[in-house]
């Protein structure tokens, strides 16, 4: 028989995927292992690319997405492994998992279902890895969020365990399905997943039968994975949150329906969840209904205030006080149906387009419902102040916050943990991707004797036992290993020894093709430039950018900058070279002609018949630290400039422009 049977159900988590398979092969030596992936209709290459690398494994792919437990049903009738592990693509093993697993299962007969210790990219515990039942007092603690604010306590904290050692083994109700090993006569005797669940609660139910058929659940801390979480939800339209919570209500009706007055407790506790992590995810949609009902509520009664007058004394008795309250109800949904409210942006260009919709639909319907014609010209007031304070807070909020801005224009301060030839390739490639931008600090060896050796412009800084130290002097924000040279039981005591410095850990492909982090891939390859979207060439974008170059050109004369410096270098008549901010300055009038932007490429408005812009006074070329002769890291720049420009963006640039030349701050 076949010591273990690997069951993995992938859904568009492609390269994910081809990092834990990476895994499996170095795990499984002396071990007599298979491995079944079932494909849910992925879309995004996964079939053709196992097929291709890694021809070992046993594909199933589904023509469409049946479910999570529904697809690990399909292998585990497949499967000939005295021991079954149900694996989630976007993990990554240990060496010795496989091994300390069947260890355990050997040395206790007891057990019957048993998970590893999952760890989150940045090391820490991933708290789902061990659990208790959704019961009555259970389910209240953790909506009540006294879980989690009384971690250590026995009474409040009993969902995730959270006052148990993670270092330590033992019984526990339920482990994650993101890493669920189980004995074949298990299986056999209770029968896999209830198909009812679709993508969650199957693990909680297997759990739970396997109990009561008489087996143990345990908890095993001797060894660990990595899990990414939730990347397969992220690349499907599926609502997480409703599949979430009805899976919940599921298992409650399933296993803990006893009693009418427990199974009521228990849906409370649920139903009180779901409105929680709804408003969680849609909370900046939220605040900006709030707000945007607030504001013009307000604005109503103001331009009441203004207009009043002898001829109108005001809005009649009769109206009050809803006419304050149901234009801006209007508003709201006008608002909603252009698309101004979404869970992750703000939008200020769509709340003004729902503005001018609006102003014509109000003014048309008061043609209509004449007893509600009360006056047009409080109708133009209101909408006056509305489009003045409903742009107004959000771009406050989005400058002082962040919120709602999703571009990353700073390089995020890298290292790169491989041998140095393969650093220095992986090097070349992150310099010249345009995706997203890295400054390589350094490289780590896992030789000490490297430490200060130089290659291809980089110099080993550290090694990887002293990576925690390194990480910290340097500010590192990204660290990147090479998973065709770096051991897994080397990145994970390096990630667990650097818990608590908040850096995103990457790991490459084999053929440093894509790098896996903790919320995204980066797809490391050759990208065909004309098949990119680039927001430079956007009607939008470009009219958007002409009317702030204009602007704020104006604004720079009118203010009388632009004079002061022109005649203080005429005074200078020429002594020594001009700083940075006056020769910045003294361009402007190349802007409002339009020969320039106060943002873009540094030289060519062109890279073959590509457009990246007018040339910019500042740029990204400016506020980065380059060698200004490097002409691929450069265009590299530029295209990332091009392909990601806003006026978010252009703002960003220009205040960290001023910030080093006037206050000479990076």
């Amino acid at each position: 028989m076949i010591d273990l049977s690997i069951i993995i159900v992938n859904y568009n988590v492609k390269e994910f995927l081809l990092n834990l398979l990476e895994s499996i092969r170095k795990a499984s030596d002396n071990l007599s292992i298979e491995t079944i992936v079932v494909d849910n209709a992925s879309e995004d290459g996964s079939v053709e690319a196992i097929k291709t690398k890694f021809p070992e494994v046993i594909l199933i792919a589904n023509e469409k997405n049946v479910g999570f437990g529904a697809a690990n049903n399909i292998a585990l009738e497949k499967a000939r492994g005295k021991y079954i592990l149900l694996l989630n693509p976007d993990t990554i093993v240990k060496e010795d998992t496989f091994r300390e697993m069947i260890g355990f299962f050997e040395n206790h007969p007891d057990a019957g279902i048993a998970g590893c210790k999952v760890l989150n990219p940045d090391g820490t515990l991933q708290l789902a890895c061990r659990r208790s039942f959704p019961g009555p007092w259970t389910s209240f603690t953790k909506v009540m969020g006294l879980s989690s604010l009384f971690p250590k306590s026995k009474l409040f904290a009993r969902y995730n365990l959270t006052f148990l050692d993670e270092n330590q083994t033992y019984e526990v109700d339920a482990v994650s399905g993101a890493f669920m090993m189980l004995r074949r006569e298990v299986y056999e005797k209770i029968g896999g997943f209830d198909p009812q669940f679709f993508m969650y609660g199957e693990d909680l139910d297997l759990c739970y039968r396997t109990q009561q058929a008489g087996y143990k659940v345990y908890y095993v801390h001797s060894t660990e994975i990595f899990h990414y979480k939730g990347e397969s939800t992220k690349r499907s339209s599926i609502d997480e949150t409703k599949y979430f919570y009805d899976a919940m209500h599921l298992f409650v009706k399933k296993h803990l329906s006893s009693s009418f007055i427990v199974q009521g407790i228990l849906r409370l506790a649920i139903f009180v969840r779901k409105l929680i992590a709804f408003a969680n995810v849609y909370k900046l949609v939220l605040l900006s209904v709030l707000f945007d009902f607030i504001l013009m509520s307000g604005a109503v009664y103001i331009a009441e205030k203004i207009y009043a007058n002898e001829h109108w004394l005001g809005f009649p008795g009769y109206a009050k006080p809803w006419v304050y309250f149901i234009p801006a109800l209007l508003q709201i949904f006008i608002s909603a149906a252009a698309g101004a409210y979404k869970k992750n942006a703000l939008s200020v260009l769509r709340s003004l387009i729902a503005l001018v919709y609006g102003l014509i639909i109000l003014s048309a319907l008061t043609y209509f419902f004449k007893q509600f014609a009360f006056s047009r010209a409080v109708v133009l007031i209101t909408y006056g102040f509305s489009f003045i304070t409903f742009s107004l807070w959000r771009i406050i909020l989005k400058v002082s916050t962040g919120l709602g801005l999703v571009s990353e224009s700073r390089k995020a301060r890298t290292l790169i943990v491989a041998s140095p030839a393969k650093a220095a390739e992986l090097a070349s490639k992150l310099k010249s991707n345009i995706v997203s931008l890295y400054q390589v600090t350094g490289f780590i060896s896992t030789d000490r004797k490297k430490i200060g050796d130089v290659v291809g412009g980089y110099k080993v800084i550290g090694s990887l036992d002293n990576l925690r130290k390194v990480i910290a002097e340097h500010k590192i924000e990204k660290v990147i290993f090479s998973s065709d040279e770096i051991n897994y039981d080397q990145i994970f005591y390096a990630v667990s020894e650097s818990q608590g410095l908040n850096v995103d850990f990457m790991v490459s492909g084999k053929e440093l093709d894509y790098l896996v982090g903790k919320s995204s891939v980066t797809m490391l390859e050759d990208l065909p430039l004309l098949k990119i979207n680039y927001n430079i060439s956007s009607f939008g974008h470009r009219v958007t950018k002409l009317i702030f170059d204009k602007i704020l050109s104006l604004i720079f004369i009118l203010l009388l900058v632009y004079p002061f410096i022109y005649l203080a270098e005429k005074f200078r008549k020429g002594k020594g070279s001009k700083g940075d901010f006056s020769n910045f300055v003294l361009q402007i009038p190349q802007v409002l002609k339009g020969r320039k932007s106060f943002v873009g490429p540094k030289k060519s408005s062109y890279y073959g018949d590509l457009y990246v812009g007018k040339p910019g006074l500042t740029g990204l070329w400016y506020v980065e630290s380059i060698n200004p002769g490097d002409e691929v890291e450069l265009k590299s720049l530029d295209l990332f400039y091009a392909k990601n420009q806003n006026i978010w963006l252009d703002l960003e640039i220009l205040g960290r422009t001023f910030s080093k030349m006037i206050l000479r701050t990076e």
